[in-house]
């Protein structure tokens, strides 16, 4: 099976600092996949690359089977993307947010899917409201429910749950869970261990923007280690050599 994310070398330099540094990597549709590391370890770069916001500088990155830096326009228009920083326009409502989400999607019957959403993410009586002034954690719902609106079969996902309260939380992640199960496919980076063993089904480790280990958490269990301290003896070995 074709993998739904494909990466050969991938590096991106800014200047004289290397942010990733050669990731080969590969994600298979149907997962959900967790990109771990610590903070500034490369995790946001990957992901902007993924989604063609950012060029790599050399190396390769195939999502659904498309060379990202040859057509980013189309990949963002296959994916849903969630960025670390939550960042609706503050000028619109958030039903007006969505209408222009909806729009440039072409996105039929958006009044209805976006009901939806404001019902299950327990927002509804905040879709007149201008972004500017929505909390924090509802912007993260509005920010949640534009990545996932369009159903898409790929969602890369930067700190899925950092602005949700423990109730939120849980409903996002068997949201996420129950998404996967249908066949399509989750991307996370987050430094949060315990979601990472909890939800995914496969993950990778970078430090430094160096690739670490991939795995699953099963692997670990089979070996009587829990992600946490696997993580930390993997990261601190780093730091030491």
């Amino acid at each position: 099976m074709t993998p739904i994310i494909q990466t050969t070398d991938l590096k991106k330099l800014y200047g004289d600092v290397t942010a990733v540094d050669g990731i080969t990597l590969s994600v298979e549709k149907g997962a959900l996949f967790g990109l771990l590391g610590p903070n500034g370890s490369g995790k946001t770069t990957m992901i902007k690359m993924l989604t063609g916001q950012i060029r790599q500088t050399s190396g390769s990155a195939l999502v659904l089977s498309r060379e990202v830096s040859s057509d980013p326009i189309w990949v963002r228009q296959q994916v849903g993307i969630i960025p670390e920083q939550e960042t609706p326009p503050s000028f619109l409502t958030a039903m007006e947010y969505l209408n222009l989400v909806g729009s440039l999607r072409k996105l039929p019957d958006l009044r209805s899917r976006a009901d939806w959403w404001f019902d299950f993410l327990d927002f509804a009586d905040k879709k007149n409201v201008l972004c500017k002034d929505l909390s924090r954690g509802t912007r993260q719902k509005l920010m949640f429910t534009q990545a996932f609106i369009h159903q898409p079969e790929l969602a890369l996902i930067d700190e899925p749950l950092i602005n949700f309260d423990p109730i939120m939380q849980r409903k996002i992640k068997d949201y996420l869970a129950e998404y996967v199960r249908s066949g399509r496919t989750i991307f996370i980076s987050t430094h949060i261990l315990s979601i990472a063993e909890e939800i995914c089904s496969g993950f990778a480790i970078l430090h430094k923007g160096r690739l670490l280990h991939t795995g699953t958490p099963q692997e670990l269990s089979r070996e009587e280690m829990n992600l946490d301290e696997f993580f930390l003896h993997l990261v601190g070995r780093e730091k030491d050599a």
